[in-house]
């Protein structure tokens, strides 16, 4: 089979498509036949080293989340048939990961009718990290929730969870978003000068809590920068009244000096069966920003890291 491969930690430039042998499902795994895999920030740290004394030998593949079609059972696999439509995590401990022609799982959920591959492999990392946030920022029905950074796959997936949980949401997000959200229910507004006094006039008065999605990747010195992330705490801290009202699922540094809550997401996965449901309402989607295939994997990482991607990046087969 055609997989995704590295063999030295570094740049994206390290990663290289090769014919490797098929994996062979383990006991409680199965095989897919992938049809999409999602790209997430996470895949470029892993390549640079991360998680390097935690996983076997190189060389190693890339790709967390999957959806395709069952291919192989491993031993004691039950509810599942050979030509069911699955998505959820690929596993990360061989050669191979998602991205490649076949992958093994130990945890997924059934495809609902309706949503596609690629709509079912953008949501796993994406929903995982969206509603654990809310339960550790403890937003509660009837709250005014501040989503920062919601053009974000995370900010988008949070919005509509908490619009789904009976919360009131302000997002801020740059103008080629603002509508989708908008379309969904919340309220928006921009980034940079005049947030603060955007979102007070628009919530008439203080917000419950914010929830910082943002990606990291620099402060923002004047207007139109990359990313809309550095600087932004302060203000959340500001418009909450209370830095314990606040949490980010990126800018760690930030928080440790202000006193806001940080997530360190645990991805356990074992809700895939409930995020199948909710998007097979149309609760849940990520918006999908563009496909490639498995041999453009250098443009997609390219774009993934310039921060401004405009949704997921997903790879399809």
């Amino acid at each position: 089979m055609k997989a995704l491969q590295f063999d030295r930690f570094g740049s994206p430039d390290v990663i290289v498509l090769r014919d490797v042998p098929a994996p062979e499902p383990g006991p409680g795994q199965i095989r897919v036949a992938v049809r999409a895999c999602g790209l997430n920030p996470a895949d470029w740290a892993v390549v640079d080293g991360l998680l390097a004394d935690r996983l076997p030998p190189l060389p190693r593949g890339l790709g967390f989340e999957v959806a395709g079609t069952v291919d192989a059972l491993g031993e004691g696999v039950t509810g599942v048939e050979i030509g069911d439509r699955v998505f959820g995590p690929a596993t990360f401990d061989g050669p191979t990961a998602g991205a490649a022609e076949y992958a093994l799982m130990a945890g997924w959920a059934r495809i609902p009718d309706g949503v596609t591959a690629e709509q079912a492999a953008a949501l796993p990392m994406a929903a995982e990290t969206a509603w654990q946030a809310l339960d550790d920022l403890g937003v509660h029905p009837g709250e005014l929730l501040l989503v920062h950074g919601a053009g974000s796959t995370v900010g988008e997936v949070a919005v509509r969870f908490a619009l789904y949980r009976g919360v009131r949401v302000i997002a801020t997000a740059g103008p080629t978003r603002a509508a989708a959200l908008e379309g969904i229910g919340a309220q928006v507004t921009g980034y940079g000068d005049g947030m603060a006094d955007r979102v007070t006039g628009l919530a008439g008065g203080r917000v419950d809590r914010a929830l910082d999605t943002a990606p990291t990747g620099g402060r923002i010195d004047r207007p139109g920068q990359a990313s809309p992330a550095g600087g932004a705490l302060p203000t959340l801290v500001k418009l909450t009244g209370d830095p314990d009202r606040v949490l980010t699922v990126s800018d760690f540094a930030a928080a440790a000096e202000l006193g806001a809550r940080v997530t360190q997401i645990e991805m356990r996965y074992d809700r895939l069966d409930e995020f199948a449901r909710l998007a097979g309402e149309g609760v849940l989607a990520v918006s999908i920003a563009r496909d490639y295939t498995l041999d453009q994997i250098h443009e997609a990482a390219k774009l993934s890291q310039s921060r401004r991607p405009g949704g997921k990046l997903m790879l399809v087969l």
